[in-house]
């Protein structure tokens, strides 16, 4: 029988119920640090017991994010053995049929846990696991959720992916920066979350040496003759997308393409890191350029070996989310052990880089805290594409 991708996947899937609790120590002579990895891994709703339900053809899209975080991570596991590291993993699935975020951690109290790595899938979750962390002063680190809803006081707590706010901000310093005399047009549409986002972007002309930009607000639909007199055919264009609407954007880059005598350059918002526009290879004219604090250019030998390895076992190609999970557990680990006494105020250090750099900084949501309310990755990557290829990284 021919085994494919989505058979090995199945396989995959068995060897979690076997070894989802599965201790991987190598200490002999003391005490190793113990970590609890949480993932959205869905046993239950792909296994009866021990016997895989689904059928070779029926592997969920909800189940795969999961998965390949914890292939991930199982490689970093492999990584770290073969280094012979004092070190415990157990690895958690947070959608556990039964059994809310709630009743996970109340088992986590005499599981004496050193560190916390967690995918996390939503507020909720998140607004357990912090209450964990700060009740146990256990390091969390929050691998994958970009939001910050729920979280105050706790500083225990790290976002490796940074918030929306933050990549806003961050689009602002990048266009100050590198689009000080082109003629910069903020556009947007209609909507709630498109108002924030307006909100969040004018509140950095308080910076020194503010953007000179103009606003403009279009329907989801727009034609090209409502966009182009806004434009300047003699100047390079720079177009800030204010909105998260996919079609919006779509629209946009297209318009823009078909309009090639204007030198435009689109800055989207972080929703467009991997999205199919970014590696469509019809669009030529643009220059799309989006922010992001994971970037896998997969040309690394470390990247190389992840995707040969990954290939072996599943007969595919790695998702972020497998380097995500590589990288966060080994990283963060190996850090942890090094600054055992002191690791949070070493998260942003670089002895263990393995692809992305980190810049954690304390957050107040509130000029009245007197201590930061999480700790979050500053650092983003600017990553400008022209017809599906990267032109550069800044």
């Amino acid at each position: 029988m021919k085994i494919t991708l989505r058979t090995k996947l199945c396989f995959a899937l068995l060897s979690f119920a076997l070894f989802i609790n599965m201790r991987t120590g190598y200490a002999q002579d003391s005490k190793p640090v113990r970590v609890a990895v949480l993932a959205p891994l869905y046993l239950d709703s792909a296994f009866n017991g021990y016997t895989y339900k689904l059928g070779v053809n029926n592997l969920p899209k909800y189940i795969l994010p999961g998965l390949d975080f914890y292939n991930g991570v199982m490689m970093a596991v492999d990584s770290l053995e073969k280094e012979k590291t004092k070190l415990e993993i157990w690895i958690y699935d947070t959608k556990k049929a039964g059994q809310d975020i709630h009743a996970m951690l109340k088992g986590f109290e005499y599981m004496n846990f050193s560190l916390v790595i967690a995918s996390i899938t939503n507020a909720t979750e998140q607004q357990a696991l912090s209450q964990f962390s700060f009740n146990k002063s256990i390091p969390v680190i929050s691998a994958t959720y970009p939001n910050d809803a729920t979280l105050s006081g706790n500083p225990f707590f790290a976002m490796v992916n940074p918030t929306l706010k933050t990549h806003v901000e961050g689009i602002y310093k990048y266009a100050q920066k590198n689009y000080a005399t082109a003629k910069v047009l903020y556009l947007t549409k209609t909507g709630a979350l498109e108002d924030k986002i307006k909100a969040q972007f004018t509140a950095m002309d308080t910076t020194p040496n503010r953007l000179r930009y103009k606003i403009a607000t279009l329907a989801e639909n727009f034609t090209p003759e409502q966009l182009l007199p806004m434009l300047d055919s003699t100047k390079q264009n720079v177009i800030v997308c204010g909105t998260l609407s996919e079609s919006f954007g779509t629209t946009l880059a297209k318009t823009m393409n078909s309009n090639g005598s204007y030198r435009t350059t689109i800055i989207g918002m972080p929703t467009w890191d991997g999205s199919k526009l970014l590696s469509a290879t019809d669009i030529t004219k643009p220059e799309l350029v989006y922010s992001t604090p994971f970037n896998y250019t997969r040309n690394d030998k470390l990247s190389a070996n992840i995707i040969k390895n990954y290939r072996t076992k599943f007969n595919g190609r790695p998702s972020d989310m497998v380097f995500k999970g590589f990288e966060t557990v080994y990283h963060f680990t190996k850090l942890y052990l090094q600054h055992t006494n002191d690791f949070i105020n070493h998260l942003s250090d670089n002895d263990f880089t393995l692809v992305n750099d980190y810049e954690f900084l304390p957050v107040q949501l509130s000029p009245q805290s007197f201590v930061p309310d999480y700790l979050e990755n500053k650092k983003l990557y600017f990553i400008k594409k022209q017809a599906g290829v990267v032109k550069s990284v800044y």
